[in-house]
């Protein structure tokens, strides 16, 4: 009857652990989720509309006239068929750009094929790694519709790579196999880049000192005892918390909340397997 009683109150007392490890446990994934949550949002900015009014209305006929552009901000520009627009915009590490081109057409105009091209700060052309990046107008179309997406922002590369890299990054569009016909032509362009905050998938070990951003050395003071020289930037837009924005990643986050669960767990195995009473080989006289 005794170790009846004793089997009884063990068993009471592992299920009484085994709930309140269990309840731990699910109190620690509801602070993951909550923790993971933010980091996993948008990184794009929102336009207000303080932000459209003051968006650029014309574009750069180089790269090192392009005109800035921040991301969520529309551009528009009125050129002519055969210009080549340029614009630039900045992009950190941890960001996949996207940048959307739209060109409306004159009502008479033949067949033409557009196309939009998007260079790092090494005047490097990226791949898009997907959208429709050259389209070709129908003779009866309004408009042509352009989008690229590039591959996400590194921190870091080897020397040899084109991995898409921190820094200013320019977006040139122009038209190709046009007629003769055709060349001056009135139309307008709308461009928009948005981005997409990939997070620690993407993250690497390694940073640039710098962030790709052309510049060009200018004298600045000039004398026989001493010379300064300063360096005067072709590109002055940059992210809103500024560059290298993407050292904080949800990896931390992964990192440390998987540590603590390991923990949990630790805790509750031993809590329901300690304690438990064993049989006796013999039953003691008078038991």
């Amino acid at each position: 009857m005794r170790i009846t009683r004793v089997l009884s109150a063990a068993r009471v007392l592992s299920t009484a652990r085994a709930g309140s490890a269990a309840r731990v446990v699910g109190a620690a994934l509801l602070m993951l989720g909550v923790a993971v949550s933010p980091a996993a949002a948008d990184s794009s900015p929102s336009a207000s509309p303080s932000d459209e009014d003051s968006a650029p209305t014309s574009a750069g006929t180089s790269f090192r006239t392009a005109t800035e552009v921040d991301q969520g901000r529309r551009a528009t520009a009125n050129a002519s068929t055969g210009d080549y627009l340029y614009w630039s915009f900045p992009a950190d590490a941890g960001q996949r750009p996207t940048v959307n081109a739209t060109v409306k057409l004159p009502d008479a105009h033949a067949s033409a094929t557009w196309q939009i091209d998007v260079y790092d700060g090494l005047r490097r052309r990226q791949a898009c790694q997907y959208g429709a990046q050259t389209r070709t107008a129908a003779e009866d179309a309004a408009s042509v519709n352009l989008s690229c997406t590039l591959r996400t922002v590194r921190a870091w590369s080897e020397p040899w790579a084109n991995d898409p890299l921190p820094g200013t990054y320019y977006i040139r569009l122009t038209t190709v196999g046009l007629k003769s016909a055709d060349l001056g032509l009135p139309v307008s362009a709308e461009v928009k880049v948005d981005s997409k905050d990939v997070g620690g998938a993407a993250a690497v070990d390694g940073s640039l000192a710098e962030p790709l951003v052309p510049g060009v050395a200018v004298a600045a003071k000039e004398s026989d005892e001493d010379s300064d020289t300063s360096v005067a930037a072709l590109s002055s837009i940059e992210p809103d918390d500024g560059w290298a924005s993407g050292w904080w990643s949800d990896r931390w986050v992964w990192t440390a909340m998987g540590g603590v669960l390991a923990a949990l767990a630790g805790v509750g195995g031993y809590s329901l397997t300690r304690g438990w009473p064993t049989r006796p080989t013999r039953v003691p006289p008078g038991a």
